[in-house]
């Protein structure tokens, strides 16, 4: 890879970023085969900085499970507690020794990226640059885009094969808005990123920015978390925080697709007239839990003030919510600005707090609702049901998340809110309905499944027994009962709370 004088990617000695290291060594004589054999190809020189390598992957896996103190709730002293395998550890020693028993597997992947970065900075790896006499070479927003895209990639060159394919993997959900030049060049770096990460997952790109859920090896999630942040578009207004994280890996996805688009989350409306930037006040997960505990303490009170709005789709909150949320029963997000329209009156002189997956959909979507001039305040949720989760499991939101990939749903909690569509016990599991031409997705338990009942309804239960398709033609979409009962834009009629218990 050529490269040209530039900015460095990585500073020469590593940051302890406030890590506590294990107090005492590992016995070397039981590391893991796959430890030993990538330490058996390391140069002499390299591996001298593997035991440091391994000493930090340790304490960043032990701060990972450090819990956060939440401001303004009843402390329950200043000791400092860990919290895996859902046991809570008080002690450094014992959660120290819990990792080291359990967690090995864990720990070598991350010692494998350390070292990857030990080994980048001390051979000074620069980004690319233009000719410093061009002026333009000021504006990084400019001077990347006439470099080959390969020139962005990661030099994969010390690290082995397997690492980007090991187990388990991560699943990272992200999105940034910022203005993009050109989205097209955005687009093809983004492509043979994830294809050299071997990352499989959905990247949406327009001029306003990039919305993306991908997945892979953590080893590879975390390199491309460390590009993404080393890029000079990205570098000064993304932060590690702006990556969610969850279970899965590359077999979330069927394959790899990213394309450039008018929006980076479809809601229908030009940018230039609803604007990103016009978003409302972002909470953080501590500043929405308090505000959520307070509009709950008040929900009984005949003239609440608040609304708590879920601004995702219905089979979204059918299945997890906050408690006594206002949930639209609507089908797309694109349909959201619609419902606004159409429910001014139920939001005017409100104070609303909103929330979805990740955050993405309120950034545009507050946006839509600030415009019309009629709340007296507007909130969203800082990085979604997604970090709300990471500090409050146990919270006040209940049941599963849903998310747009194989696994449809992950949980931080056992609640069952919703019910199976045939008879009606706790369920919250769900399968795409088994008639071709339909995309709905259906609550089904087992014991229904055996008795023939794999659509979303009778009309698609009746249809898929009658059918019979072509192979070769292509499916195309067919509404069923499901939809044609349901009103496309709901008009509320009353208060939230009555509304959605």
């Amino acid at each position: 890879m050529s490269l040209c004088s530039g900015t460095e990617m990585f500073t020469s000695e590593p940051e302890h970023c406030g890590v506590v290291f294990p107090d005492t060594d590992w016995d070397e004589t039981d590391a893991l085969t796959s430890e030993s054999a990538l330490k058996a190809g390391l140069d002499a020189n390299t591996r001298k900085k593997y035991s440091f390598a391994k000493k930090k992957a340790f304490a960043l896996f032990v701060k990972e499970l450090q819990q956060v103190p939440v401001f303004g709730y009843p402390s329950r002293g200043d000791v400092i507690r860990w919290r895996c395998c859902e046991q809570e550890y008080t002690d450094q020693a014992a959660i120290h020794k819990h990792v080291a028993a359990h967690h090995a597997a864990d720990v070598f992947q991350q010692t494998e990226l350390v070292l990857g970065e030990i080994v980048r900075s001390a051979a000074t790896t620069t980004v690319p640059c233009i000719d410093p006499s061009d002026n333009k070479s000021a504006s990084s927003d400019v001077y990347f885009y006439k470099c080959d895209v390969s020139d962005w990639l990661p030099d994969m060159s010390h690290f082995s094969q397997n690492c980007l394919t090991s187990e388990p993997g991560q699943v990272l959900l992200y999105y940034c808005y910022c203005d993009i030049t050109d989205p097209q060049w955005l687009c093809n770096w983004q492509r043979a990123l994830c294809q050299r990460l071997h990352l499989t997952g959905k990247i949406r790109l327009a001029t306003e920015g990039i919305n993306g859920t991908v997945g892979g090896s953590k080893f590879s999630t975390k390199l491309y978390i460390n590009t993404m942040l080393s890029h000079p578009l990205f570098k000064n207004i993304m932060s590690l925080e702006d990556f969610k994280t969850s279970d899965g890996g590359a077999q979330c996805f069927p394959d790899l697709r990213v394309g450039v688009f008018q929006e980076i989350v479809p809601m229908g409306i030009e940018t230039h007239a609803i604007s990103y930037k016009d978003t409302a006040v972002h909470l953080s997960p501590e500043e929405f839990h308090k505000e959520v505990a307070k509009y709950l303490s008040e929900a009984h009170e005949e003239k609440n003030s608040t609304i708590l709005l879920d601004c995702r789709n219905f089979y979204e909150s059918k299945i997890g919510k906050f408690q006594n949320c206002l949930a639209p029963d609507i089908r797309k997000f694109s349909y959201f600005p619609e419902y606004v329209d159409q429910n001014l009156e139920l939001f005017k002189d409100k104070t609303v707090l909103m929330y979805c997956t990740g955050g993405i959909r309120c950034e545009r979507g507050s946006a839509y609702l600030k415009s019309k001039a009629i709340c007296k305040e507007v909130y969203q949720l800082k990085g979604g049901i997604h970090k709300y989760l990471e500090r409050f499991p146990d919270g006040f939101f209940r049941g599963k998340l849903f998310v747009f990939d194989g696994r449809y749903t992950i949980s931080s909690n056992s609640d069952i809110i919703s019910n199976c569509r045939y008879c009606g016990i706790a369920w919250d599991k769900y399968k795409l309905c088994s008639m071709p031409r339909c995309c709905q997705l259906v609550l089904v338990c087992e014991a229904c499944q055996d008795q023939g009942h794999t659509a979303c309804c009778p009309t698609c239960q009746d249809k898929g027994l009658e059918v019979h398709f072509d192979g070769h033609k292509q499916l195309f979409r067919e509404e069923c009962e499901c939809t044609e009962k349901r009103p496309k834009i709901p008009k509320e009629i009353q208060e939230p709370f009555s509304l959605h218990h």
